[in-house]
């Protein structure tokens, strides 16, 4: 007999732990075929006779903070059609992921998405046969962070004196939580 396919909601908080990326908020996008993810600063090198990509990218939706430096070997390049009709060729990389209690591969492409109001969409491939998506519902599996990753304030705030004005201001440094 087959186990009931879990539930999951249109968002959710996943891990990508191959990248080095605690938690992002992801768009779980039937519509979309492929996984992508916001990469920029993308450069391809060789290392032994293998393709790879460094590349940097922002989990945090509508914040340059934090930025995480990635590695990955490229298994494909692909022309993708996004949602607007453009066709955009892009380097296609496998990495595991985590969700609630699962961890498994998927391949993700890598784009600009920052634009976009997710910086990761989880396309229909990743979740076949393991998920069924509830479009009404978010963080089903995740649940709901009490904070915000990289907005919650670590340290105390510290004064910078503008250039400009020559006015002190407050800066905060903050960190992923």
């Amino acid at each position: 007999m087959k186990r009931p396919k879990t539930v999951v909601g249109w968002r959710e908080w996943i891990c990508l732990p191959d990248l080095g990326v605690d938690r992002i908020k992801a768009k779980i996008d039937t519509g979309a075929r492929t996984s992508a993810i916001h990469a920029y600063e993308i450069r391809p090198f060789e290392r032994d006779g293998e393709r790879f990509v460094r590349f940097s990218l922002h989990p945090v939706q509508r914040h340059a903070t934090p930025v995480v430096a990635c590695e990955a070997r490229v298994e494909d390049e692909r022309i993708v059609t996004s949602s607007n009709g453009e066709r955009e060729k892009r380097y296609v990389i496998e990495t595991r992921i985590e969700l609630g209690e699962e961890v498994w591969p998927i391949e993700m492409t890598l784009t600009n998405r920052d634009e976009m109001g997710f910086r990761m969409l989880l396309g229909r491939r990743a979740v076949r046969r393991r998920f069924v998506v509830d479009p009404g519902g978010s963080f089903k599996l995740s649940g709901r962070p009490k904070t915000k990753p990289s907005t919650k304030v670590k340290s105390k705030p510290k004064a910078k004196v503008s250039e400009k004005t020559g006015h002190k201001k407050l800066r905060a440094k903050a960190r992923l939580a």
